[in-house]
């Protein structure tokens, strides 16, 4: 499993990227940067985009990359969500308004974009992947992700903060777990408005990690961290025992 870093950070700089991976140059994990951080050709090469909630950062481009697709003529691109995701991004994004619905785009019988909707807890079949969708804690409705390819198995946390759900999946379910996708966005004397936006500290971010029982064995990719704080998290994640941690950058590549 080939993991690529396009965006992994909580704001937007001329040097930071928001949320956005991917899996063997065809699945996606979020979508806040896939145009701003990849070619037409790697656009085109996608086959799915995993969407782990509807806030903006995580969604942005999924209007860019319709509008360049369907240029292209590529394939549908499967958008898949929980069913309250999918239906903010009917209502609210490719609803005619703000942007077009490119469901209906060139055609009905020919879509730029096919929903695609996961039951949480559900192993559902992308591509050549089994998807399951665990609830977190965020603002609003988010999930964390467990993508199972032929290798190995990659977990996502999604917007969270302390949550309980993911990590009993994650010790009692899931078998060959090659690495994690954790978030962590504000330094610890911010702490109040990370509880209040759903998001971790270090400090909340060292409490999780031991409800995990192979933490000093599983490498954990930080993202998420906000740019105006990055050295200031990045001092305090390094103080954190016990934990395989590394804060990934723009356009790492890892081989899970």
């Amino acid at each position: 499993m080939d993991l690529r870093i396009i965006g992994c950070h909580g704001g937007e700089t001329p040097r930071h990227r928001t949320s956005a991976f991917v899996i063997d140059d065809r699945l996606a994990i979020d979508a806040g940067s896939l145009t701003s951080g990849m070619d037409l050709k790697a656009q085109c090469t996608l086959e799915a985009v995993l969407v782990s909630h509807a806030h903006l950062d995580h969604i942005r481009d999924l209007a860019t990359i319709a509008d360049n697709r369907a240029q292209n003529s590529c394939p549908p691109l499967v958008i898949a969500g929980t069913r309250q995701t999918i239906a903010i991004l009917k209502k609210h994004f490719f609803n005619g308004l703000l942007w077009p619905d490119f469901t209906v785009i060139p055609s009905k019988r020919k879509p730029t974009i096919a929903y695609k909707v996961l039951l949480p807890e559900v192993v559902t079949r992308i591509g050549a992947y089994k998807v399951r969708a665990i609830m977190v804690s965020h603002t609003i409705e988010c999930c964390a992700f467990v993508v199972e390819g032929k290798d190995g198995t990659l977990a996502y946390s999604g917007d969270t903060g302390p949550t309980e759900r993911l990590w009993t999946v994650l010790n009692d379910e899931v078998d060959n777990l090659k690495a994690m996708l954790m978030e962590v966005s504000f330094p610890n004397r911010e702490q109040r408005v990370a509880t209040l936006s759903g998001h971790h500290t270090p400090r909340t971010l060292s409490a999780e990690l031991k409800k995990y029982r192979n933490s000093k064995d599983l490498p954990i990719l930080l993202y998420h961290i906000k740019p105006v704080f990055q050295a200031e998290v990045e001092r305090e994640v390094a103080k954190i025992k016990g934990a395989n941690l590394t804060v990934p950058n723009l356009g790492d590549q890892f081989l899970l």
